[in-house]
């Protein structure tokens, strides 16, 4: 299975790319997880959700015998696009370079009243 990223430097700095070619592999679709509590069952900010949905991403790719760097296309619903920045950022600690399509989107609420964001996405793997 092979993969080809196509980004500019927008992109890059947006830590996400136009167009992710793929060849071969198992095609996996993600439901779409948050995280609005820690371990304990207190309420995480943003930034805390944002760490807690890759995370539980990361442990469902596995689940599947995929990682994060298998995903090719995520979209991310938030509840205040004033969060868009700050996503971009956190995602960069999850991906080293080769950034999945991406699409950001704002909704009035989620599931849950008390989630602000909800990652959905498709991975392929070998």
């Amino acid at each position: 299975m092979s993969k080809e990223y196509v980004k500019g430097d927008q992109q890059q700095a947006r830590s996400y790319s136009k167009i992710v070619k793929t060849q071969g592999g198992t095609t996996l679709y993600l439901a779409g997880v948050g995280g609005s509590h820690d371990d304990d069952g207190n309420l995480l900010d943003f930034a805390g959700q944002t760490r807690r949905a890759f995370t539980r991403l990361t442990e469902n790719l596995e689940a599947a015998g995929g990682t994060l760097a298998d995903m090719v296309t995520m979209t991310v619903f938030v509840t205040d696009v004033r969060f868009g920045d700050q996503f971009t950022q956190i995602r960069k600690e999850f991906f080293e370079d080769n950034y999945p399509g991406s699409a950001l989107i704002a909704v009035v609420g989620l599931a849950r009243p008390e989630m602000l964001l909800e990652i959905q996405g498709i991975a392929v793997i070998d």
